[in-house]
């Protein structure tokens, strides 16, 4: 089992920036894939940004050149730098991680980007 915390959303004006952290705790060695999907009110669940054991980053194209995922193996975080950041952003964001024959997810965390 891998447990997922979440925690840096919030409010911010257009074209601001937010830093979302995704903390893993469990059987870590297992997972494979890391990553961050939002969904919207009325909206399906998107693909935002993920990364896989060897491979590089994979990011929506609606987010492209304005986001950016990382991580810090020393303490099992991955993290979501947010710039730029537009109305449409605003969504609840879900970090999740991949196993095998496994998907964890996170608590979600609400991003609201609204003058």
């Amino acid at each position: 089992q891998v447990q997922l915390v979440e925690s840096g959303g919030g409010l911010v004006q257009p074209g601001g920036s937010l830093r979302l952290s995704c903390a893993a705790s469990g059987s870590i060695i297992s997972i494979r894939t890391r990553g961050w999907y939002r969904q919207a009110p009325g909206k399906q669940r998107e693909l935002v940004a993920s990364i896989t054991n060897g491979f590089g980053t994979n990011y929506a194209d609606s987010v492209k050149g304005r986001f950016t995922m990382s991580g810090d193996n020393a303490d099992n975080t991955v993290y979501l730098q947010m710039d730029s950041l537009r109305p449409e952003d605003t969504a609840v964001y879900y970090c999740y991680a991949t196993g095998p024959g496994s998907v964890y997810w996170g608590q979600g965390t609400q991003v609201t980007v609204s003058s």
